[in-house]
C-alpha cells in the first residue's frame, strides 16, 4: 500500500470521527472506536536490539555492540529478523484479544542520538560517536525492520530528536544550547539520512530544550528542518512525559493545555504521557488555543500509519509469521554470528588465542562473569537461554579445572554489611596465584549505566561519574594483576573505560559491550581462537584524565574522534585481528550521486578472518572549521589466507562537503584526501596496527 492510499483510507475515517473520538487517538495508549471498527491500540513499544519488555525474544548485542561490527549488512538481517518475531508476536497478542502496551507494531527505535559524551548513560543505545556509520548502521535497521512488502512489517522511529545526549539527571529541563555548525554537522546528519533514505516511519522528540525550544515543540525542529526541508511524512511522538515537562520542568507554558497547544501546533502528533488526556487538548480547542485542523493533522498521520501497516485490512498482513519464529534456531545463530562481530580485541601480546590444551587451571574472576544483566543492556527482551562469559569459558575447557569467584561487588565496597571492605579480593588472589590463566571478568551492567533512575542511584543516576571502573573493581584489578602475568581481561559496558594498571599489565583486554544472549559463547569463541576478532570501536576510549568537556557542553570542540585535540586511550575505528590484511590499489572514481573508492585486500596472515575497511576524509578547507578525519565509507570482507578481495565502496558527496557556520553544506575550498584501511588515518591507530592507510587525492 502506498502512502497516498492509506492517507486516503485515513481521511475518509477521520471525516466519521467526532472532535472527542480523535483527541482519543493522539495518546499513546489510543482508545477504541467501535462504531468505526478502530480498535484500541497502545504504540509504545520498544526493539532497540530485539523485541524488548514483552517477554521471550532474541536477545541480541545491545546497539553499541551491533554499531562495533561496522557490518551494514548483518544489522539488517537483525532488524529482519526483529521485525519477523514483532509481527509473531503481535499476531499472537491479537488472538488472545492482548492490546496492551509492548504488544503492538510501533517501535521507538532506533536510538541516533550522537555518543559525544563517554559519561551519558544512554549512550549504549546509540550506533557510536559518528554521524555517517550512525546514519548508515540506522538506515539500515530502519529498512530490515520497516521490510519491503506492500504493507510496513513494524514501524521504526529515530530518537531522540534532536542534540540530545545527557545528563540524564537534570533532561528534563535542561537547555542543549548549540550553534548551527555543530548542528547541522553533527547532531542532525543521522536524522536526515533517516528520513530520506530509509523512510524512517516516525520521529521522537527529545525531552530538552533546543536553544530555548523544547524539543517536542520546536518550530524549527519539527515544522521548518523535519517536514519543511526533509520532507518528513510520517508522525512525531514526543517522548514519555516531555510534554508535561513544558510547564513543569522548562516553565515554557503554565498549564497542560497550553502545553498541549504548543505541541499540537508545532506537529507532535502523538503523546507518550497524559496531557493531550483529561480533557487538556479540548480545553485548548475550547480556549482558541488550537483548531480543530490542527487535530486532524495529527490524527490523519497517526491513522496512516496504522493503515500502512495493514491493521484495518479484513486479512491481516504477515498473518502467517508463526510464534515458533520466536527465539528460533535460526535467529539464535543470527545472533552468536553478530556478538562475535560485535567484540573488540584491544590489547595482545600475543597471550590470545589460548590453547585449551595447554591449560590445567583457570580463573575467572570478576563481579560480571555470571551475569546475565551484561548480557542483556537496558530496553531488552528475555531470552530462552543465556550463555554468561563463564558458561563460555567453562565449555571450552572440559578437561581443565575453572574456579569462578566474583572478587568484587559490582559497585559496592563489600559483600554483606558486616564485611570487611572488599572482602571477595583475598579469595580472588588465592586462585589467580594458582591459575595458569586469569581471566578478569569486570565492567559495567544496566544497573549502573542507563537511563535517569537505574537502580544504582547512588551510583550515579544513570551516568558515569569518571571513566574509570567503580572503585570495587580498581581494588580487584589491581590485586590480581600484582600477583600473576597471565592476566586477560573482558570489560562489558556499553561505552568506554580506562582499566588503570590494566592497561599496561593485562597480557590482554577484549571490550564486549553488552553482547546478548549468547554472548559468553562469541567471547569464549575468540578468546579460543574459533573466531579471530573483527570488530571496531564505534567511540574513542578516552583516559579518564584526558580533558573532556562537562557533558552539558554541547559544543563538539575537543570531542570524538573528529574533534579531539589530544591522544586517547584507543582511536574510534580501531580493533585487533588474529590474522593480518594488506591494502593495495587505491583509486576512487567519479560517480553520479557521489564517488567510488576501489581497494583490493588481502589476507596476508595465516588464519581466516574478516575486515573491516574504512574510508575517511580529510577536507581541506580555508575558511571553516573541519574535522580532523571524517568517516565516510565502510565494508567489510571474510577472507581465507591468502585471498584477495577487490572492494568497491560508495562514497556520497553529502560526506565530503563543509558544513558552513549558518549550517548549510557547501563544497570545501580546499582539496579532500581520501583515506582505505582498517582503521582511521591518525597516529595513534598506525602506532597500535602498525599499519599505514593509503591515500588518494581528489
Amino acid at each position: 500500500m502506498t502512502r497516498e492510499e492509506a492517507r486516503k483510507r485515513a481521511k475518509e475515517l477521520l471525516e466519521k470521527m467526532t472532535v472527542e473520538e480523535k483527541i482519543s487517538q493522539l495518546v499513546y495508549d489510543s482508545r477504541s472506536v467501535e462504531r468505526l471498527g478502530i480498535p484500541s491500540y497502545n504504540w509504545w513499544n520498544e526493539a532497540l536490539h530485539g523485541v524488548a519488555r514483552a517477554g521471550l525474544a532474541t536477545v541480541f548485542p545491545q546497539a553499541i555492540g551491533m554499531a562495533a561490527s561496522f557490518d551494514k549488512k548483518l544489522i539488517y538481517k537483525v532488524a529482519t529478523a526483529i521485525a519477523d518475531e514483532a509481527r509473531a508476536k503481535y499476531n499472537a497478542a491479537q488472538e488472545e484479544g492482548d492490546h496492551g502496551i509492548y504488544k503492538g507494531l510501533t517501535f521507538w527505535s532506533p536510538n541516533i542520538n550522537i555518543f559525544r559524551d563517554p559519561r551519558w548513560g544512554r549512550g549504549q543505545e546509540t550506533y557510536g560517536e559518528d554521524p555517517y556509520l550512525t546514519a548508515a548502521m540506522g538506515t539500515e535497521f530502519v529498512k530490515g525492520l520497516q521490510g519491503d512488502g506492500e504493507f510496513m512489517k513494524a514501524a521504526a522511529c529515530a530518537k531522540h530528536y534532536a542534540v540530545h545526549s545527557g545528563p540524564e539527571k537534570g533532561r528534563h529541563g535542561f537547555d542543549a544550547q548549540v550553534d548551527d555548525r555543530d548542528l547541522f554537522d553533527t547532531y542532525l546528519p543521522a536524522f536526515e539520512r533517516l528520513v530520506k533514505d530509509a523512510k524512517v516511519e516516525a520521529v521522537m522528540g527529545a525531552y530538552n530544550r533546543v536553544n530555548g525550544e523544547p524539543a517536542c515543540a520546536s518550530k524549527r525542529l519539527l515544522i521548518d528542518i523535519l517536514r519543511g526541508d526533509w520532507g518528513f511524512e510520517g508522525h512525531v511522538v514526543s517522548d514519555c512525559g516531555a510534554i508535561a515537562d513544558f510547564h513543569k520542568n522548562h516553565h515554557v507554558t503554565s498549564s497542560a493545555d497550553e502545553s498541549a497547544a504548543l505541541a499540537l501546533k508545532a506537529g507532535c502528533d502523538l503523546n507518550c504521557g497524559c496531557v493531550y488526556a483529561s480533557g487538556n487538548v479540548l480545553l485548548a480547542l475550547e480556549k482558541g488555543l488550537i483548531t480543530e485542523e490542527d487535530i486532524d493533522r495529527s490524527v490523519l498521520r497517526l491513522l496512516t500509519t496504522r493503515f500502512l501497516l495493514g491493521m484495518f485490512e479484513e486479512k491481516q498482513p504477515y498473518i502467517d509469521v508463526p510464534l515458533e519464529i520466536v527465539d528460533c534456531p535460526e535467529h539464535r545463530e543470527l545472533n552468536l554470528k553478530m556478538a562475535r562481530e560485535s567484540i573488540v580485541l584491544l590489547k595482545n601480546d600475543g597471550i590470545l588465542p589460548l590453547d585449551p590444551a595447554k591449560l590445567k587451571s583457570v580463573a575467572v574472576i570478576g563481579p560480571v562473569a555470571q551475569s546475565y544483566s551484561v548480557l542483556e543492556g537496558n530496553y531488552c527482551g528475555k531470552a530462552g537461554e543465556y550463555t554468561t562469559l563463564a558458561d563460555g569459558i567453562r565449555r571450552m575447557l572440559p578437561d581443565a579445572r575453572v574456579h569462578v569467584v566474583p572478587g568484587s561487588e559490582l559497585y559496592r565496597d563489600r559483600s554483606e554489611a558486616n564485611c570487611l571492605p572488599n572482602d571477595g579480593v583475598s579469595q580472588a588472589v588465592a586462585y589467580a596465584r594458582r591459575a595458569d590463566v586469569t581471566i578478569l571478568c569486570v565492567g559495567l551492567d544496566p544497573t549502573i549505566e542507563g537511563e535517569e533512575g537505574v537502580e544504582a542511584r547512588d551510583y550515579a543516576d544513570g551516568d558515569k561519574r569518571n571513566l574509570l571502573l567503580p572503585k570495587s573493581q580498581q581494588c580487584l584489578v589491581e590485586a590480581v594483576c600484582d600477583v600473576t602475568d597471565r592476566v586477560i581481561v573482558i570489560t562489558t559496558a556499553g561505552s568506554c573505560i580506562d582499566l588503570g594498571v590494566a592497561n599496561t599489565k593485562a597480557r590482554a583486554i577484549l571490550h564486549a559491550w553488552y553482547p546478548g544472549a549468547r554472548g559468553g559463547e562469541a567471547v569464549a569463541d575468540i578468546l579460543f581462537g574459533r573466531v579471530s576478532p573483527s570488530a571496531r570501536l564505534p567511540v574513542t576510549f578516552y583516559y579518564d584524565n584526558n580533558n573532556i568537556p562537562d557533558i552539558t557542553d554541547y559544543r563538539m570542540e575537543n570531542r570524538t574522534y573528529r574533534y579531539l585535540k589530544e591522544e586517547p586511550l584507543y582511536p574510534f575505528g580501531y580493533g585487533l585481528s588474529y590474522t593480518t590484511f594488506e591494502y593495495s590499489d587505491f583509486s576512487v572514481e567519479k560517480k553520479n550521486d557521489g564517488s567510488a573508492a576501489c581497494v583490493s585486500v588481502t589476507n596476508t596472515g595465516s588464519r581466516f578472518g574478516r575486515e573491516v575497511t574504512q574510508i575517511y576524509a580529510k577536507i581541506r578547507d580555508s575558511r571553516y572549521k573541519t574535522p580532523n578525519f571524517q568517516l565516510c565509507g565502510i565494508d567489510s570482507v571474510e577472507l581465507a589466507p591468502g585471498e584477495t578481495a577487490r572492494l568497491n565502496i560508495p562514497v556520497s558527496d553529502y560526506w565530503l562537503k563543509v558544513v558552513t557556520d549558518d549550517g548549510k553544506r557547501v563544497a570545501p575550498d580546499g582539496g579532500i584526501t581520501l583515506y582505505a584501511g582498517g582503521h582511521q588515518p591518525d597516529e595513534l591507530s598506525v602506532r597500535l596496527c602498525g599499519t599505514k592507510c593509503l591515500e588518494v587525492r581528489v
